[in-house]
């Protein structure tokens, strides 16, 4: 991994980004790297713009706001539009597959987040942890078995296996 690295996460309310920042942050803190995590969402609390930003370091990190993304997850074309403008030129962005490319030059994965989840889990609800197994895996910015076990810790009681499923689905779309 690089000394440090930004990661931008973006799509509507109510598809577990925010979530998804928290477990990716702490995932890096069980990997023994400096975390911070931040977010923001409209006012409304489901459909409305959302964001987790997280930055990933080996060193210590000064300023807790991710400036220009070296990753950006869209999971919706609003998000990708909104967000891509603060991604670096050399930077990644995922996409869902649904989502058109740009025309920049960013190095772009279109996966097919949303899909998996609702056919090959079972559950569109568990999008954002294929979105986490296919960001840790494209970016090896945290380990398998560091995302795993913060999954497992945060997700609600009951549904480990469920999201379990849906972290692995995630790794497959990279592999």
């Amino acid at each position: 991994m690089d000394e440090r690295m930004e990661i931008r996460l973006s799509g509507s309310g109510g598809q577990g980004l925010i979530l998804a920042g928290i477990i990716l942050a702490e995932a890096a803190i069980l990997d023994g790297k400096n975390a911070v995590q931040t977010q923001s969402y409209g006012p409304e609390a489901r459909g409305g713009a959302s964001r987790a930003e997280v930055i990933i370091s080996n060193t210590s990190i000064d300023y807790p706001k991710v400036s220009k993304s070296d990753v950006l997850l869209a999971l919706t074309t609003e998000a990708m539009m909104k967000y891509k403008i603060g991604l670096r030129k050399d930077g990644l962005l995922i996409i869902d597959s649904n989502i058109e490319k740009p025309d920049e030059s960013f190095r772009v994965l279109s996966v097919p987040i949303l899909k998996t989840a609702q056919e090959k889990v079972g559950k569109s609800i568990v999008a954002n942890i294929v979105a986490l197994g296919t960001l840790a895996l494209a970016t090896k910015i945290v380990s398998k078995g560091a995302i795993e076990k913060a999954v497992l810790d945060r997700v609600p009681k009951g549904t480990e296996e469920l999201n379990k499923k849906a972290l692995y689905e995630g790794f497959q779309l990279v592999s």
